[in-house]
């Protein structure tokens, strides 16, 4: 069997990708390995009529829904490789099976890369997160840290201020900031200190005190650190894929790479804003894009045979 797409990648976009494929009754493999980024969040946020909902209610409702469309199939494997053939893709999976399709859209996301700081991954995902517009509501007028390597640290401590008054900014002994930056900041009240930093301190999820290098401490109950995001998985760049300056898969406005077949949705195109609800839009603007762009190979096949 040839499936008219395979989609890799079971998050927001790979899902909201195959509702739409299912729905406009084509057949679809999508192939996930079960292991969401966002499996260490308690709650996701942002995402109207499911504010709060846990990463794993979510997928279990997702799934439900896709899979209730008779031309989807539900793959839980690990991919090992894909390969251009004539007909389109061949998806080979640890397992060894072999899914053939005309179409591949690319949903794999993003993996993050934070510093390397002592005790960070104890609190990630409980007083430790990313996203303040994911989490920074839970964290309202505490006493927050953001620890940035990058100059987006700027962008981040100024953001902070609709959730606390209360902010220092750590570079972690990293010149992010200008002098008129670090002077803007500080006349906002929030606090910037340049040392590296030592450790995260806290027990049962919950921050205490950052600790820097030199042996001082500031207490936090809270706070973001910004990670460096990598492509997941390599496929984009063996296929060829053109890929943007941050590191993203370069695609038009309806989803399409730069190789002929190839579709990306959600982080893995775009990289940020990281949130649910445009991953899973991006998804479905992407499933649309695969669907018409079949209907007009089909109509031309069937229009040179008449």
């Amino acid at each position: 069997m040839i499936y008219d797409c395979a989609i890799i990648g079971g998050g927001p976009a790979g899902l909201n990708a195959a509702l739409v494929l299912g729905r406009a009754r084509r057949s679809v493999a999508l192939i996930d390995n079960n292991q969401p980024r966002n499996a260490v969040t308690h709650a996701s946020h942002g995402f109207i009529t499911r504010d709060g909902v846990t990463p794993s209610e979510f997928r279990r409702v997702a799934y439900e829904e896709v899979l209730r469309y008779p031309s989807v199939d539900h793959l839980q494997a690990e991919v090992v490789s894909i390969e251009k053939t004539e007909p389109g893709f061949e998806v080979l999976d640890s397992s060894g099976l072999r899914v053939q399709a005309r179409k591949l859209i690319l949903a794999t996301g993003v993996k993050e890369i934070f510093p390397e700081i002592e005790g960070f991954y104890p609190l990630y995902g409980k007083s430790l997160f990313n996203c303040p517009y994911c989490d920074g509501w839970e964290l309202r007028d505490q006493p927050l840290v953001v620890v940035s390597e990058s100059p987006g640290i700027y962008h981040t401590a100024k953001l902070l201020l609709n959730w606390s008054k209360d902010i220092i900014a750590c570079t972690n002994g990293h010149a992010s900031l200008t002098f008129e930056q670090k002077k803007w900041l500080q006349s906002k009240g929030i606090v910037v200190i340049e040392k590296l930093v030592a450790a995260f301190i806290g027990q049962n999820g919950q921050l205490e005190h950052v600790q820097f290098t030199d042996g001082t401490q500031v207490s936090r109950t809270g706070g973001f650190v910004s990670p460096k995001f990598v492509q997941s998985t390599p496929f984009a760049e063996r296929l060829g894929c053109e890929k943007l300056g941050s590191g993203g898969i370069k695609t038009d406005e309806s989803g399409r790479t730069s190789i002929p077949g190839v579709y990306a949705a959600g982080d893995s195109s775009y990289f940020m804003p990281s949130q649910l609800i445009f991953a899973a839009a991006d998804g479905s603007r992407t499933g649309m894009c695969v669907n018409m762009d079949l209907t007009e190979e089909d109509f031309a096949i069937r229009g040179h045979f008449r």
